[in-house]
């Protein structure tokens, strides 16, 4: 009797689970690091796979980061570009290139002359750097026997500071700036002061307007539809001027009406309730804080979404923790950023993104099929176990029987499952995944029952006929079958909805591999001697195997005959 307890509490523990669900979710995130996207945290992995919301900076995810002026504002003159070479923080010395690219772009845009070259005239000897509150900057340079101080920044984080600005010249640059955003060009301003002694942002002198493009990356667009086919929303949030962040969304796919835009002004005058309303339709958030990408989220948040958030400055840091996945850039990003956030870009691109959420969907997927056949493995040796007592049987199964099931024969298919190669446009065009949605969905109840009850079924058929020869027959034959009846489980596995004759085998050596040594290893606990003795189990004749690995594809049969049932409790959970 106490050899039967034991065989049945070794039955009801899944020994393998543990170490297949980390070896998968550890393998997953090298598959992650494939795709140019690294995961500091596994539980991100799962989170992946359900995020209905993705928010990402616009400069340098969505658009290619290469900066360049193309239009100026009344004209290139002399000190519109000596301004903007000076007011930087950017360097070309060497022919190496550091810095922001939009000031990069400035400093191309006067070449032959170089910053260090005008810097030998206009010595700087203060500045108030820029901040994304005030979405500008100011350097105070020597000019001779005076001082010049230069402002750069949005078109109104400067008009609102200069002087000797009639409603008609302001409108007429407004109208200029307009005009360039519309073209999607990232507008700043320029402005200029003389004679102070530290760097003053008040009564300056408007001087012109410099228009920059950044194209969108080739690849965004493509990404974006395959968001869109997955149920999955892109939101751009930008410190663009409205009309560039709209024009840059509508030619990806984005955004379709101004409506769907919301500038952080904006933004900020609405309370919770008036966000939550208006937030489902919202594809792009203009001249935003920091601070803003916080509202954000947690506006998505409360909705019920699962929200990738992106960032690269220190000030993003809080807006990464808040999301369900903060994803930094492992070009631009700051320290901060990147320890604050869950994953990494390697490669600042919004398609890897695109590629991580496919990946993480393939890897939950992964899982689902390992643990849902390691635990219907592990109810058919319950229900074995438990029937042939209630019967009054002797036990079917010895301790170590189950325990070598458990560790060998399931635990290498169950491990080959969760490294199974996944269908990236079936599973691209699926909804996310509930989060709240439990391993079992989707059919994965009736999959562990039937085919637990079912392998169930088919040991304990084997041992009542090897009962008839001996209890060490019985006995033998229930192993051997419950081993490689579950190994025929696992190729079924792989894909519940498909036949075994669609499924590319060859894509899993793996499973393979594990298949062909499963059953090499259930040959030998009855062929050898001395595991033999071990095992307490009996030499079976050809005959009798022939007999049993019959008996053992059972599985493999039902899973043929269920395809339709399967087919509609997946439907069924995607509507």
């Amino acid at each position: 009797m106490l050899l039967t307890a034991i065989s049945l509490a070794v039955a009801a523990v899944p020994e393998g689970l543990a170490a297949v669900v980390t070896i998968v979710l550890a393998l997953g995130v090298q598959r992650l690091v494939a795709v140019g996207t690294i995961v500091k945290r596994l539980p991100s992995v799962e989170t992946l796979g359900a995020v209905s919301v993705v928010c990402s900076d616009k400069t340098g995810t969505l658009t290619q980061n290469r900066m360049t002026v193309t239009e100026y504002w009344p004209e290139k003159s002399e000190i519109l570009v000596r301004g903007m070479m000076l007011c930087n923080d950017a360097s070309t010395e060497g022919g190496a290139r550091y810095g922001d690219p939009t000031e990069l772009a400035l400093l191309d845009m006067g070449v032959p002359l170089t910053r260090p070259q005008l810097e030998k005239d206009y010595p700087r000897i203060g500045e108030l750097p820029f901040d994304s509150d005030r979405k500008r900057m100011t350097t105070l340079h020597m000019a001779g026997n005076t001082t010049v101080a230069f402002t750069k920044g949005s078109i109104e984080g400067i008009l609102d500071l200069c002087v000797d600005m009639p409603p008609v010249r302001r409108a007429e640059i407004e109208t200029a700036a307009a005009s360039m955003s519309s073209k999607a060009l990232r507008v700043l301003a320029l402005a200029v002061r003389t004679g102070d002694e530290v760097p003053v942002e008040a009564d300056l002198e408007f001087v012109g307007l410099v228009g920059m493009i950044d194209p969108p990356r080739p690849e965004a667009a493509a990404a974006v539809a395959s968001f869109k086919r997955a149920g999955v929303r892109t939101v751009m949030i930008t410190g663009d001027h409205p009309d560039t962040a709209f024009a840059i969304a509508t030619e990806l796919g984005i955004a379709e009406d101004i409506s769907q835009c919301m500038t952080g002004a904006e933004l900020e005058l609405l309370d919770d309730a008036v966000l939550a309303a208006r937030i489902e339709n919202l594809r792009v958030f203009a001249r935003v804080s920091p601070a803003h990408k916080v509202k954000i989220v947690d506006a998505l948040r409360a909705k019920g979404h699962i929200v990738s958030m992106t960032g690269d400055g220190v000030n993003d840091a809080p807006s990464l923790k808040m999301a369900d996945i903060g994803v930094s850039m492992g070009i631009t990003g700051t320290d901060v950023a990147r320890s604050a956030s869950d994953m990494v870009l390697s490669d600042d691109n919004f398609a890897t993104i695109e590629r991580a959420i496919s990946e993480g969907r393939g890897i939950y997927a992964n899982i689902k099929k390992s643990v849902l056949f390691l635990l219907s493995s592990n109810f058919g040796e319950i229900i074995t176990m438990t029937a042939a007592i209630a019967a009054g049987l002797a036990a079917p199964l010895r301790a170590i029987h189950i325990l070598w099931v458990n560790l060998i024969t399931d635990s290498l298919p169950g491990l080959a499952l969760g490294v199974d190669r996944h269908d990236t446009t079936t599973l691209m065009r699926r909804p996310p995944r509930n989060p709240a949605e439990s391993l079992f969905a989707g059919g994965g109840l009736f999959t562990t029952l039937f085919y637990g009850v079912l392998v169930a079924g088919c040991t304990l058929y084997a041992f009542t006929k090897g009962l008839q020869i001996s209890t060490a027959a019985g006995q033998t034959y229930a192993f051997t079958v419950l081993g490689i009846s579950q190994l025929f489980h696992a190729v079924g596995m792989r894909d519940v909805t498909k036949s075994i004759f669609r499924m590319s085998h060859t894509a899993n050596p793996l499973m393979i591999i594990s298949f062909v040594l499963g059953l090499a290893l259930q040959v030998a606990v009855t062929e050898i001697p001395f595991l033999i003795r071990i095992f307490g189990t009996v030499r079976l004749s050809p005959e009798q195997w022939l007999r049993l690995f019959a008996l053992s594809a059972v599985p493999l049969i039902a899973h043929e005959l269920l395809l339709p049932v399967q087919r509609g409790l997946q439907s069924k959970k995607l509507r």
